[in-house]
């Protein structure tokens, strides 16, 4: 039996999804009824399989730029073949998630930093609007932002006024329809006034959907060439990505509204096979998308259930009413979409974006120029990159200064009274460098520079007592210095070296270069043993070797 919230949410949902599913359809460059062959699809297997269970998945925003940009690609490199090539990248990215998903890689997927999906989505958000402003206006549009933004002159000459009284009047209603008739969704009701107002009088040559194929759908079956394998496993990796990331950030804010906690390599299993059958069915890719979550949550949807019967609701709709369906007009689709592409904007970022740090601000910025201007994989790409450039920075920053190097206990304070005395006692010939924690390539200017401060001095000790992780680049470095040391008649102490270190000092080469004799299991022992090549015993302690 099904729960009454669940009822009222999958139904709902569904009809907020229909003008978005046949506006995204025809946006992507497939047709209306790819855009609900992929709600039906993706909401459907998505529910059954996924790991949020109150979620709800179909086309989005997002997707659907990326997906258009595929069509686009495909169709220039293979024009026979290139919408099947297409559902081919996205089958294809479906079982990239599902791989994601069993490899158990949910948990890093949502490891991106806010900036770069601020900018991200705000990109796409103007991308939506870019390319939607000349069928709002009853012009043919572009397939790329750049091209449609040096367009618009032209589109204000050339609007045709019967599509734009429908388009403006869409997205005018869109913007003020009030918030407590949630119940009756915003793009439904204005899919339906303007759809009907245009069936007669000065609106009866607008352009319009045009034919949606009846009954169930063809099967699309894949298409590979070698020439274009590049870019099929190129754009089935993005969209794979984007979907993960969009489902994984819809998945926290269901959790947060139902006090519950999502399964995210599950939620990759679910989205992915949802995405694979999508793509055998001519379907658009999927993700969890939060406007419709959000409305089932609200109307009691808990279950998985409510994201199976949104997909049952659109199959039914879809094959009662598509003779309505193609219909609507293109600019009242057009309006939709711009009102969409307005709301994926991170507008709170954007109003805060003078008084949060500057790098952030920055970066923000530069992956939203860079997703509208050159690419969606780009922008990520650089975007994560630098994020993780100036994350390792602060953070090696941060352990350096953990990191003491020194004479005496002034620059090293833990030192014991033995130690102390004893390196007092030896007048700055014997210099102690205390490594701890995880020894990364982050680390590698800090350490040559702490290096650069002690230029006079005997005998360096090097700590490894606290060391949990010495990589390759870190090594060679120590490495650098110790052989450094050594042209200078300097001898070389290495101290508590963990098992765990052994090989990887090895690979760096330290171990070679520093012989058995000059290595330590505690620092009191290479103490003492400094002292005593410098013949400094009458200031050591006769038990001090010991001591520790």
């Amino acid at each position: 039996m099904i729960h009454r919230g669940d009822f009222f949410g999958g139904v709902t949902a569904a009809v907020v999804a229909l003008p978005l599913a046949l506006a995204f359809g025809v946006a992507s460059g497939a047709g209306a009824a790819a855009g609900l062959y992929g709600a039906i699809a993706v909401g459907f297997f998505a529910a059954l399989f996924g790991g949020t269970p109150s979620q709800v998945s179909g086309p989005t925003g997002p997707m659907t730029v990326v997906m258009a940009a595929v069509i686009t690609n495909a169709v220039a490199m293979n024009p026979e073949q290139g919408l099947t090539i297409a559902f081919t990248t996205v089958s294809l990215a479906g079982l990239l998630q599902i791989a994601a998903g069993k490899l158990r890689l949910g948990r890093y997927l949502v490891m991106v930093p806010f900036p770069v999906v601020s900018g991200f989505m705000s990109g796409i958000g103007v991308i939506i609007i870019l390319l939607e402003v000349a069928p709002l206006f009853g012009v043919e549009g572009q397939s790329n932002p750049l091209r449609a933004l040096l367009m618009l002159p032209k589109v204000m000459h050339e609007m045709q006024w019967d599509s734009a009284v429908l388009g403006l009047g869409t997205l005018v209603l869109l913007f003020v329809w009030p918030k407590r008739f949630q119940l009756l969704p915003a793009p439904l009701m204005a899919l339906i006034a303007f759809a009907c107002l245009s069936l007669g009088g000065p609106f009866d040559r607008v352009d319009r959907i045009g034919e949606i194929p009846r009954g169930l759908p063809d099967l699309v079956m894949p298409y590979v060439s070698i020439d274009l394998l590049p870019m099929i496993v190129g754009s089935a990796f993005l969209l794979a990505a984007l979907g993960a990331i969009d489902s994984l950030l819809t998945s926290l804010v269901a959790d947060n509204l139902t006090r519950t906690q999502h399964d995210s390599d599950k939620e990759l299993v679910g989205q992915g096979i949802g995405n694979f059958v999508a793509g055998f069915i001519g379907g658009l890719p999927g993700a969890g998308a939060t406007m419709r979550t959000l409305v089932n949550v609200r109307l009691g949807g808990r279950s998985s259930v409510s994201g199976m019967l949104h997909s049952i609701v659109l199959a039914v709709l879809m094959l009662g009413a598509a003779p309505l369906a193609e219909a609507i007009p293109l600019a009242v689709l057009a309006g939709i979409l711009l009102k969409t592409g307005f709301d994926i904007i991170d507008w709170g970022f954007l109003k805060r974006v003078a008084s949060i740090p500057l790098f952030s601000s920055a970066l923000m910025l530069v992956v939203f120029s860079v997703t509208v201007f050159v690419d969606l994989i780009t922008a990520v790409a650089i975007g994560v990159f630098v994020a993780n450039l100036e994350t390792l920075y602060r953070l090696s920053e941060a352990h350096l200064q953990k990191m003491k190097v020194g004479l005496s206990r002034e620059e090293i304070p833990d030192l014991t009274d033995h130690e102390a005395a004893a390196l007092d006692a030896l007048q700055g010939r014997v210099l102690v460098y205390q490594l701890n924690g995880f020894m990364s390539y982050g680390l590698s200017r800090g350490i040559a520079q702490h290096f650069s401060q002690f230029s006079d001095h005997d005998i360096l000790i090097v700590d490894f007592t606290d060391v949990d992780h010495l990589d390759l680049s870190a090594g060679l470095t120590l490495m650098e210095m110790i052989e450094d040391a050594t042209r200078m008649d300097r001898s070389v102490f290495l101290v508590g070296v963990q098992a765990r270190i052994e090989q990887e000092m090895k690979a760096a080469g330290i171990y070679a270069s520093v012989p058995q004799n000059d290595r330590f299991d505690t620092r009191p022992q290479a103490i003492s043993e400094a002292a005593s090549r410098l013949h400094e015993k009458p200031s050591i302690p006769q038990d001090f070797g010991s001591a520790v």
